[in-house]
């Protein structure tokens, strides 16, 4: 068999798929992170009717290449909580309004084989859009995301996620030395608040992209 992986890949996602879907989740399948892009550019978006646009943190968004392309969209008013020439205090400032925009697009920690997203922030911007606020989100989710169950996944996120997102950011937590959790109390740490999104209230709210591609953390 050709594309092993890639068909492997697929099965999982076709899968996982029915089980967001069954959530009240909508649900797109992408072959990479190209198609990802035009997914959302070309199917999700024209369908919104959004005025506003923000993003949380993700390696994926950027990876996709929708970050660049929608900081210069003239038809959609952009709030970007990546630009990093801002002070601190103007970047909190954004990250608050961007609960209020009209689509927030994000990435994952982790997803479940039965249709849960499960998510730990450091300062909850992320995790507060996808919870409530914003009148739509979409969820971009490469294939090494899938966990088999709520402690696979938390498990992934603790001792995968985490450290390496410590080390990225350069942050000195014990987990950057050990590579796995310690549980810290550091000023530094970004395992602060726990989500675990079950279903997509109202249906549809939450659009989640499948992509059959490793991506992001």
């Amino acid at each position: 068999m050709d594309q092993p992986i890639e068909n492997y890949g697929k099965l999982r996602l076709t899968d996982l798929k029915t089980a967001l879907a069954s959530n009240n989740f909508d649900v797109y399948l992408a072959e990479n992170k190209q198609a990802a892009c035009e997914t959302v550019l070309k199917e999700i978006i024209p369908n919104l009717n959004a005025r506003t646009l923000s993003w949380g943190g993700s390696m994926t968004f950027i990876d996709t290449g929708l970050y660049a392309q929608l900081k210069e969209n003239s038809d959609l008013e952009v709030l970007d909580t990546f630009d990093k020439k801002i002070p601190a205090e103007e970047m909190l400032e954004r990250r608050r309004q961007a609960l209020l925009v009209d689509l927030f697009i994000t990435g994952t920690n982790a997803v479940t084989e039965t249709g849960q997203l499960v998510n730990l922030d450091m300062i909850g911007n992320r995790i507060g859009a996808l919870t409530f606020g914003p009148k739509w989100v979409i969820v971009l989710v490469g294939r090494n995301k899938i966990a088999a169950d709520l402690d696979e996944a938390m498990f992934r996120v603790k001792n995968y996620a985490a450290p390496v997102n410590s080390m990225r950011l350069d942050k000195k937590t014990p987990c950057v030395k050990t590579s796995y959790c310690e549980e810290c109390k550091s000023p530094d740490r970004i395992c602060n608040t726990w989500t675990i999104t079950e279903k997509s209230f109202p249906k549809g709210r939450v659009k989640v992209v499948l992509i059959n591609e490793d991506l992001g953390l």
